[in-house]
């Protein structure tokens, strides 16, 4: 498994596709799991010291869809910019408001930066699109009491 952002991701193998699988003690370092495992699986090697940061903001109805248009914003990103978005900081993931009765109302919102590598500096493979197929994000329980198996699972499929 690869670090990331107090997170750590590892691609597999998925029928014609790619797999991302992640695990995260906040949502925010996650998600930044998620999406370094996505530059993972663009290219093998990602140059160390070349691009330049970039801000990015996501907001969706829930959890599930703010990942996935996050990643989605990210492949976005990466054509519109022709730099692969790599070293991904999320900042902050803030929920719906909740009245005084404990409805929420409101979306899921997301504060995140990435650095871009010039296409051209890259043998890049190209990552069509993030799909909703077998898309989990979960919080794991903390079985044993002792508080190392608290945090966040994700498990992303990329079509390639």
């Amino acid at each position: 498994m690869t670090r990331a952002q107090g997170g750590r991701f590892e691609l597999r193998d998925h029928t014609a596709d790619v797999a991302v699988a992640a695990s995260g003690d906040a949502l925010e370092s996650v998600f930044a799991a998620v999406a370094d495992g996505l530059a993972a699986a663009s290219c093998d090697e990602i140059p160390a010291e070349s691009g330049d940061r970039f801000s990015l903001s996501v907001t969706a109805e829930n959890r599930e869809a703010l990942l996935f248009d996050y990643l989605d914003e990210l492949i976005y990103l990466r054509d519109v910019r022709a730099e692969l978005p790599v070293d991904h900081r999320v900042e902050t993931i803030a929920g719906p408001e909740r009245d005084g009765e404990g409805d929420e109302s409101g979306d899921w919102h997301l504060e995140a930066s990435a650095r871009g590598v010039p296409l051209a500096a890259v043998d890049a493979r190209e990552i069509k699109a993030v799909t909703y197929s077998e898309m989990r994000l979960e919080r794991r329980g903390d079985e044993t009491g002792d508080g190392d198996d608290e945090g966040w699972e994700a498990y992303v499929v990329f079509d390639v």
